[in-house]
């Protein structure tokens, strides 16, 4: 009796074992572990998306600050693929995405390289607009990727 207790002690373990492996075999199917990790991510295109609170009336000089300060520069960089501008009437906010081949080209342009950019960006605006600071909020900036 105490034989027939121990083989069916040992046949129990042997099938939990045996499950487990099957569960760790087959864990690789699971589709959150066939996500590319972030450093892989790096090569893909990616989207900047900007959003600013752009008022009707200075609509106009963002317009012409984005074409004469922010296209040429763009256009210079590499791995920039292009943009697009909206404006929203109603909420009085414009979206900016721009393109570009992948992340690490586009993270590894230096911040202070964009803030001179920007620093022009809101002169000639200033200017345009005859005001003593730019008024562009910020609102959100953040990434989207590519998908298919």
């Amino acid at each position: 009796m105490k034989l027939n207790l121990d083989i069916k002690r040992k046949f129990q373990r042997f099938c939990l074992i045996l499950i487990c492996l099957i569960v760790l075999i087959f864990q690789s199917d699971i589709p959150n572990l066939n996500a590319l990790p972030m450093d892989n991510y790096q090569g893909k295109m990616v989207i900047e998306e900007l959003r600013l609170k752009v008022p009707a009336y200075a609509k106009a000089a963002w317009l012409n600050a984005e074409k004469e300060i922010w296209d040429p520069w763009l256009s210079s960089q590499d791995g920039f693929l292009g943009r697009q501008l909206f404006w929203d009437k109603e909420k009085e906010e414009a979206l900016i995405l721009v393109n570009w081949k992948s992340k690490k080209l586009w993270k590894s342009i230096p911040m202070s390289e964009v803030n001179i950019v920007q620093e022009k960006f809101e002169e000639n605006v200033k200017t345009a607009l005859n005001v003593n600071r730019n008024p562009f909020e910020l609102i959100h900036e953040g990434e989207l990727d590519k998908q298919g």
